[in-house]
């Protein structure tokens, strides 16, 4: 197989990646809509009486059930079917919705965020988008659907208030519902259906084998990182809101602070993530990031005196935080093995789902006792340990991940192709997958001869 920029993607590829990157995006936009806007109105239901945490429990509380269904339904999709899994989550996600649009208690809210976590289908979907994808542009495939997520995250922030205005909260949940069933027919009608099945370890997570990725001190790192990352940003959404409404800001007024921010956030990211990935800075950078985020929680703790100084942390906080979600997963990706990276993202993700409901969790209950200082004191505290964490692990090596289907020349031979493969200059791991059709390549982005290694996989050389 050639490189990436010489593969192109067949049309039922390009279908499959734009299809179920919209499905993703879909349900993620329905959690990220109500983000800047959920805790003020949760506070102004029936049981809140001041109970600040609960309403951080209804924040955070779909994190708990989409960390805890997330595996089981990656595994229920080998079993029965991707697309049937899919349909069961968006149904479960789509009644959680609804039920959220019609809770008039707190506690009602907070029991249908639960039901909203459980149709966890990111792995289900995922899955599906590797059964119907090539190796040789998988890769390229799983970050449109990357991509997809963090332009939704930063439209919601600015959506939500403005939205809010129009059809009000209940409103958000009830769209984000009909959204979800749109989602269904366009993965019944516009997704195709793959011709195979199976276990991609590249993709997909492999329970048997989640000890030798735990086992990892790096990834573990990596997996700290995300839980921090997360858990402070949900904290950070549990109280900022009620300190934009004390110094006179209606909560639909807030998109004027949001906008600035996550515009100078996503125009600075896009520089600093080229120079980490080209120039072999990825650690300087990822180390930046970290301190962005930290940098402007420890602002926010010091005071929330000004409007202007709230904006000039969020637009250094946004800088931090997408710089982050884009480098810590090619550095998960760097640093697995590459038949175990599907494992190592499994745990990665399981980790951030961790880290948002820790976060609601944590933070409604800090704010309720302690306040603005007590969630922010907790970030800054939480986010310097990261720091500290992530500055004496070692850089992650310039290496891209590459994946090859065997031919028939060297079918039940991989012991000979990993030694053909292995004296190649640049190749750093030879790996194969559990069927012996793929082999998995970890290459250095500099000085890799990709010539050599097709040539010898194809049995020209």
């Amino acid at each position: 197989m050639a490189k990436d920029n010489r593969i192109q993607m067949l049309p039922a590829e390009w279908r499959a990646s734009t299809t179920l990157s919209g499905v993703y995006a879909l349900r993620m936009l329905g959690m990220f809509l109500v983000l800047p806007v959920l805790a003020l109105y949760a506070a102004g239901l029936p049981g809140a009486a001041d109970n600040k945490a609960l309403v951080g429990l209804a924040m955070g509380m779909y994190g708990l059930t989409q960390a805890l269904m997330q595996l089981p339904l990656g595994m229920a999709s080998d079993r029965f079917g991707r697309k049937k899994v899919i349909y069961f989550g968006l149904i479960v996600f789509a009644a959680g919705s609804f039920m959220a649009a019609a809770a008039d208690t707190l506690e009602m809210l907070v029991a249908a965020r639960a039901v909203q976590g459980a149709g966890a289908v990111s792995a289900a979907v995922t899955a599906l988008l590797a059964d119907l994808t090539r190796d040789g542009v998988r890769t390229r495939a799983m970050s449109m659907v990357g991509l997809s997520i963090g332009l939704t995250f930063s439209v919601s922030l600015v959506l939500a208030p403005i939205l809010t205005e129009l059809v009000g909260v209940p409103g958000l949940f009830a769209l984000t519902g009909v959204l979800t069933v749109i989602s269904i027919g366009v993965v019944a009608w516009a997704t195709p259906n793959p011709q195979i099945s199976k276990l991609h370890e590249d993709a997909e997570a492999q329970p048997a084998r989640m000890g030798e990725v735990l086992r990892d001190s790096r990834l573990l790192g990596y997996d700290f990182g995300i839980f921090a990352l997360h858990a402070s940003q949900m904290a950070l959404f549990t109280a900022l809101p009620f300190a934009l409404v004390d110094l006179g800001w209606d909560k639909v007024q807030h998109w004027k602070v949001y906008l600035p921010a996550t515009v100078i956030g996503l125009i600075a990211m896009v520089p600093l993530v080229i120079v980490g990935e080209t120039r072999n800075k990825l650690k300087q950078v990822f180390l930046l990031g970290i301190a962005c985020v930290a940098a402007a929680q420890i602002v926010l703790f010091a005071g929330l005196g000004s409007l202007w100084s709230i904006g000039l942390c969020l637009a250094v906080y946004f800088i931090g935080f997408n710089v982050l979600e884009a480098s810590l997963p090619s550095m998960v990706s760097k640093t697995a093995p590459s038949d175990l990276k599907g494992t190592a993202m499994g745990v990665y993700n399981t980790m951030q789902s961790v880290g948002l409901f820790s976060g609601g969790a944590v933070g409604g209950l800090l704010f309720q006792h302690y306040g603005f200082s007590g969630v922010f004191g907790f970030c800054t505290a939480l986010l310097l340990l990261w720091l500290l964490v992530a500055a004496c692990a070692p850089a992650p090596q310039p290496v891209k991940n590459l994946g090859f289907a065997v031919p028939p020349a060297w079918q039940g031979r991989q012991e000979p192709l990993r030694q053909r493969l292995s004296a190649v200059a640049g190749i750093e791991a030879v790996r194969f997958s559990s069927d012996g059709q793929t082999v998995y390549i970890k290459a250095l982005q500099e000085g890799f001869d990709q010539t050599a290694a097709e040539q010898i996989i194809s049995g020209a050389n």
